[in-house]
């Protein structure tokens, strides 16, 4: 599998990707690019990006202090050579079975949590809301959502499906808490995701993804939502053109197998990852650190944070511990939409967390 077991995180100490499914290391990549342009452009000669532009100081509020922001003219697609795992995948998942007729069993349930002090009305003690699916398990309850699959007897993890991860990124945008310090969200928007048409089940991706499915009420909440953020739809479109290196385009006596190994590229660098952690290193060893792993991404930005000059910036990115950045007031806005969305839309999901209480040695 790729993605840690839960009970494996409180070891990574920021140094391993908790998930290296493809469309997420995609995006990681992504934020990492970004950091990467932005510290670029702040070193002699400062040349400028074809990405990104600043916000004028006087454009900038307190709900949206971004120093900047994707430019206007820039559009985001995203190609996955297979549908995403989770409930985009179910149908396809469900036509691969000897028997495809839908399991009568009803979905797993757990006791509502406490009322918290936002919540209007309280429930009903005996309330039972839907939690997280196991990877493939109980395959025809669809719409719900989904942890990573994985192998039946192997240590449980609670990284959601890629499904679900794209689904909250049409809220919070493609970028991560620390990225979102830096850059505006407002057009880091994804536009369109591009699947094979063999792999794009048009009920499926309405259902996941769409206002028309089941993030119907989660789209009710975005006119509240400050700071850039809003909600924001990407299409899903279905081409001919195949991965050269896919299932369907490898013939038969090649054998074609899933390996644990996962490559990442940008045009700055790329790297190969196995067990969460570069290639020939030990898991957990702060020498496999990846690039775009929790440590690393902190790292580049303080540099970019301490390049802006933007003190208070500064101040939030050098906290004591990582919890302390994610936690701070200036991703407030951004915590907002998560809660909102998880509430709603992608009931049912439960936090992974356990790697968080990490720091920085900055300036050592």
């Amino acid at each position: 599998m790729k993605c840690l077991p839960s009970n494996k995180l409180p070891l990574a100490h920021g140094n391993a990707l908790h998930d290296w499914h493809a469309e997420v290391l995609a995006i990681r990549a992504f934020n990492r690019f970004l950091l990467d342009e932005l510290l670029l452009t702040l070193t002699a000669p400062q040349p400028n990006s074809s990405y990104l532009q600043e916000i004028p100081s006087s454009k900038r509020t307190s709900s949206a202090p971004q120093p900047f922001t994707l430019r206007d003219d820039i559009r985001i697609y995203m190609y996955c050579s297979e549908a995403p795992c989770g409930d985009a995948s179910m149908e396809l998942t469900m036509a691969l079975q000897d028997d495809a007729t839908p399991w009568t069993t009803p979905a797993p349930t757990v006791s509502a949590a406490p009322t918290s002090a936002i919540t209007s009305l309280p429930q009903a003690p005996n309330t039972q809301v839907p939690t997280a699916l196991r990877g493939r398990t109980h395959f025809s309850h669809l719409g719900a959502v989904r942890c990573k699959p994985s192998r039946p007897d192997a240590p449980p993890t609670l990284s959601k499906s890629c499904t679900d991860k794209l689904a909250l990124h049409q809220a919070t945008s493609l970028l991560s808490s620390l990225t979102s310090l830096l850059i505006s969200p407002r057009n880091a928007y994804l536009h369109s995701l591009v699947l094979p048409a063999s792999q794009h089940v048009p009920a499926a991706c309405t259902r996941a993804f769409s206002a028309a499915g089941r993030m119907a009420p989660a789209v009710e909440k975005a006119p509240a939502w400050e700071g850039g953020y809003r909600w924001s739809a990407f299409s899903v479109v279905g081409t001919t053109r195949e991965f050269v290196w896919s299932r369907r385009m490898v013939p038969p006596a090649a054998r074609a197998a899933s390996s644990n190994l996962s490559a990442v590229w940008t045009p700055a660098w790329q790297e190969t990852v196995i067990g969460g952690v570069l290639q020939g290193r030990k898991q957990f060893d702060p020498r496999g650190a990846s690039r775009i792993c929790r440590r690393g991404m902190w790292e580049v930005a303080v540099r970019v944070a301490a390049g802006v000059g933007v003190s208070a910036l500064c101040e939030v990115l050098g906290k004591k511990e990582y919890r302390d950045v994610k936690e701070g007031d200036v991703l407030g806005a951004r915590r907002r939409v998560k809660e909102d969305v998880k509430k709603v839309g992608l009931s049912g999901w439960v936090e992974n967390r356990g790697d968080d209480g990490f720091g920085l040695r900055i300036g050592e």
